[in-house]
């Protein structure tokens, strides 16, 4: 089986990517556990340090000649990762379309040129979703608020009729705030929500441009992994005209985050809390609370707390 991640230098990109050369293999179209031949991790940069057991391309997946020598026949499936994030993507209305849409279309159409009706994951997100009154469930109407939110809405509208034409084997799954990111601050909107943990953490200063009392939904990367390799497991029937799927996160305010940094050993002094009103904005369109009782019955694991997903970010981290 040969798998194809774009987005694969990233960290979700490579943390799948290590799961995945460890595991050796994954449940393919037919629900066959079958090891894992090729593992392709493509991305506008390269995969430093790179992972032993994936080989590593560059390239730009918005162009048709990158496309068509990433995608072969024998590719079983792709995880769609790449994406240009929240907050540059309401900045660059431009650059958003181009890698958020106009590229993945042009991934979805080199898929349905093979013929084989190859699998694709798609990593979507809550922020599909608008002004909801704080909560979704399955049922709530997709009204997005933001250019990235609506170009990864539209993308899940796209694989979805792929999928019922027969066309692509399409699973989207929705994923909340993902917590917490290593690294530095990047341009997403949520990027606050890792900062705030992770810089204290290691005794630096951070800012935080949002209130205390917004309320968020999180999840961990750990859990994101798990997700992206059951979706993997189930068979294509489950998600034959079901649509995407919202995966269980954590529903917390901002200052229940600094609680859990708090008992965590962090300092909180050293959070600034320093309002922004462009990122107040776009935050505030998205869901605290999400009913994900569906999700749960498919076999996505809900997380169990703070605690615990601050214990296993140092824990990697230190392992890592």
């Amino acid at each position: 089986m040969k798998i194809v991640i774009t987005g694969g230098a990233g960290f979700l990109g490579r943390k799948l990517a290590a799961r995945l050369t460890k595991q050796g293999f994954l449940w393919d179209r037919t629900g066959k556990k079958t090891g894992i031949t090729g593992l392709v991790l493509a991305d506008v940069a390269a995969v430093d340090p790179p992972i032993e057991g994936a080989t590593a391309v560059v390239g730009d997946i918005a162009d048709p000649h990158f496309m068509a020598g990433l995608i072969g026949e024998d590719v079983d499936t792709v995880f769609h990762l790449a994406a240009v994030v929240s907050g540059q993507a309401e900045a660059e209305f431009d650059v958003g379309m181009r890698v958020n849409l106009d590229a993945t279309r042009a991934l979805i159409e080199r898929l349905r040129s093979l013929g084989t009706r190859p699998r694709l994951i798609f990593s979507s997100t809550l922020a599909v979703y608008g002004n909801t009154g704080g909560g979704i469930s399955p049922s709530t109407p997709v009204t997005p608020l933001s250019s990235y939110g609506t170009q990864k809405a539209m993308n899940e509208l796209l694989i979805g009729d792929m999928t019922r034409k027969g066309f692509i084997d399409g699973r989207s799954l929705r994923l909340p705030t993902v917590v917490i990111r290593p690294g530095k601050p990047n341009l997403a909107a949520s990027s606050f929500a890792s900062s705030i943990l992770r810089e204290p953490l290691s005794g630096e200063r951070t800012a935080c441009p949002v209130a205390k009392d917004l309320r968020v939904l999180i999840i961990s990367p750990r859990r994101v992994i798990d997700a992206f390799v059951h979706t993997c497991e189930l068979p294509a029937e489950t998600f034959a005209g079901r649509g995407p799927v919202n995966l269980p996160g954590l529903s917390l305010t901002v200052g229940d985050m600094v609680e859990g940094l708090e008992r965590a050993g962090g300092d909180s002094s050293l959070i600034e809390w320093t309002p922004d009103a462009n990122i107040q904005r776009i935050v505030d369109t998205w869901p605290g609370t999400s009913d994900t009782r569906d999700a749960e019955d498919l076999g996505y694991l809900a997380e169990t707390g703070i605690d615990d997903l601050i214990a296993a970010y140092l824990e990697d981290e230190r392992r890592e």
